[in-house]
């Protein structure tokens, strides 16, 4: 299984799919599909590092908090994955960011608000990890 993302139609919010061969690269994948829904990044240079710790929880649970983590970093820090690394922690998720200034940017879509639960899917099949999440913009 390769690994990838995309945006979904949605009425009045958007919805992602990221699939990976496994959890983490499944998370990665998520992240990158919330900032492609709302930012150009292409061609984009990474010009700061950030390390978040998430608490314990169930698979569903890290996946929000992590796109969760991604909208505040956006509100309170201007700031914008380019690239994600995840490694399990006790039941929970240490991430590593290679960030961007949001600023530097093109915004090309709504800039979300929240991640919706409704819905929400986050497992692994025979063939690796998949996650579908609705986002409120």
């Amino acid at each position: 299984m390769d690994r990838g993302h995309r945006a979904v139609a949605h009425t009045a919010d958007v919805r992602i799919e990221a699939w990976a061969p496994d959890r983490d690269g499944c998370l990665a994948e998520a992240v990158a599909a919330l900032v492609a829904t709302f930012a150009d990044t292409d061609g984009a240079a990474a010009d700061g590092e950030t390390t978040v710790e998430l608490p314990a929880g169930d698979d569903s649970d890290l996946l929000v908090g992590l796109l969760d983590e991604v909208i505040f970093r956006l509100e309170t820090e201007g700031t914008l994955p380019l690239a994600t690394e995840t490694r399990p922690t006790d039941g929970g998720l240490r991430v590593r960011w290679r960030t961007v200034d949001a600023g530097t940017v093109e915004l090309v879509g709504a800039v979300p608000k929240a991640v919706s639960l409704h819905a929400l899917r986050f497992d692994r099949d025979a063939t690796g990890w998949r996650c579908v999440v609705t986002v409120d913009v």
